[in-house]
């Protein structure tokens, strides 16, 4: 997708105030999705966000041969999946985004084949698919590792005690969804459990799946005949509550998300209460309010799988760092590659070191505007985050990424005060239709 002259220009901003809503999460919708290929008939889902890899995913599922309409307006998407009746994905597709790798155990436990280019993304890092096939491999699935293709085949999915050398979430996705058509019953040992997992299998067990957790981070899946459609609501998306959160630290301001899960951001929202802001919850933890402290101290955290701190959210927070007061250490244990955000930010003025996977922030009183490049979606979160509170103007490129992590944010930021804008939009002045072949509903 060519972006052409696109970019977010942010200038310093007031301080953020206001309500505001989260879209279903990112990290939710496009495994969800995928999903859906393990029924035969129409699929409806909710709060769906009109991101740029939602866009792609639609564009997959329609190769395969479903009829997809997306109302980007209400932000409802309907999947029929009664037509499709191909197992591969082609190689352009699929070099769009790492999540597409997603349709594998659909598409093996529908055809008992699939055949699949490998995966695009972001670059943060090798994120090897080896954990999806090797334990594919053990639920009896022969791959043909030769030429541009994976080429799976399965006379039978086996049902298969697997137990993860890491609590991977694409692959606990990917070898569950396999799992609800294996004949018998499949155990996934040290499983990733985050909120969007948790979500699919709230999915899967709407369609019909037997799907049970046990302690410690084991999902237990017992094979079923056949699955119905379903419709959804999506959870809603904690990484752009966090981005929200943070947007509001750096420029001291005060907001409230009205459908936020505290639960699903605790230690996060732990490391922000450490800073000196004010973090409250509403019924349940339904809800969170913000007020931003005038003297941020700095904090130091690692980043770990959940419930342990999101990598998602360690750049946005090390932004924030940048201007805290005193020095804070951010351990990034998850990707190896996901400190590349480190030289924009010194760009603006960032006092940052790094040795290894550590990145050692001394706080700064001012930072300054800049021409800067995001490198990954997350990247480009922190970058905007900065040039909030940054003098002067900021204009970050590389907007291919923002684009694909979230739905029009910059508006949403916009709407709590914040001075961005999103220059020569080409993604979302033309017809989604012109862009992705996609069909449209209006209203």
């Amino acid at each position: 997708m060519s972006n052409g002259n696109s970019y977010l220009e942010i200038k310093q901003s007031p301080e953020l105030s206001g309500d505001v809503s989260l879209y279903g999460a990112k990290n939710a919708v496009l495994v969800i999705m995928a999903s859906l290929l393990l029924t035969s008939g129409k699929s409806r889902l909710k709060n769906v966000p009109g991101s740029s890899d939602v866009l792609h995913m639609i564009k997959l599922l329609e190769s395969l041969g479903a009829v997809v309409i997306f109302d980007q307006v209400a932000h409802e998407l309907e999947v029929d999946t009664s037509g499709v009746n191909k197992w591969q994905v082609r190689q352009d597709i699929m070099k769009q985004m790492r999540a597409s790798i997603l349709v594998m155990g659909p598409l093996l436990a529908r055809f008992s084949r699939a055949d699949i280019a490998l995966p695009g993304g972001c670059v943060i890092g090798s994120r090897p698919i080896d954990l999806h096939l090797k334990n594919f491999e053990k639920m009896g699935v022969d791959i043909d590792r030769s030429g541009s293709y994976l080429k799976t085949h399965a006379s039978s999915l086996r049902a298969q005690d697997i137990i993860l050398d890491y609590p991977s979430v694409g692959a606990t996705e990917n070898l569950m969804m396999a799992a609800v058509s294996a004949s018998g019953i499949t155990r996934i040992v040290n499983a990733a459990l985050e909120p969007e997992v948790l979500d699919l299998i709230s999915v899967l067990k709407k369609m019909g799946a037997k799907v049970d957790l046990e302690v410690p981070a084991t999902i237990v899946v017992e094979g079923v005949d056949s699955l119905e459609p379903v419709d959804h609501d999506l959870v809603p998306d904690r990484l752009e509550a966090g981005t929200l959160l943070l947007a509001a630290a750096i420029t001291g301001g005060s907001i409230t998300i009205t459908n936020a899960y505290a639960d699903h951001l605790a230690v996060f929202l732990l490391k922000l209460q450490e800073m000196g802001h004010q973090v409250s919850y509403g019924f349940d933890g339904y809800g969170i309010s913000f007020q931003a402290t005038q003297s941020p101290q700095s904090v130091s955290f690692k980043t770990a799988p959940y419930p342990g701190f999101p990598t998602d959210l360690q750049a946005p927070m090390m932004a924030v760092q940048c201007l805290a007061q005193g020095r804070s250490v951010i351990d990034e244990t998850v990707f190896e590659n996901r400190l590349v955000h480190i030289r924009e930010l010194q760009k603006m003025g960032a006092q940052i070191l790094v040795e290894g996977s550590k990145a050692i922030i001394t706080g700064v009183e001012e930072l300054y505007g800049a021409n800067v490049i995001a490198s990954d979606i997350r990247a480009s979160c922190a970058l905007a985050i900065a040039g909030l509170a940054a003098k002067g103007t900021t204009t970050m490129t590389g907007i291919s990424h923002w684009r694909r992590g979230y739905d029009r944010l910059e508006q949403k930021m916009a709407s709590l005060g914040a001075f961005i804008k999103l220059i020569d939009s080409s993604l979302f002045t033309q017809k989604p239709s012109d862009q992705l072949s996609l069909s449209i509903k209006n209203s």
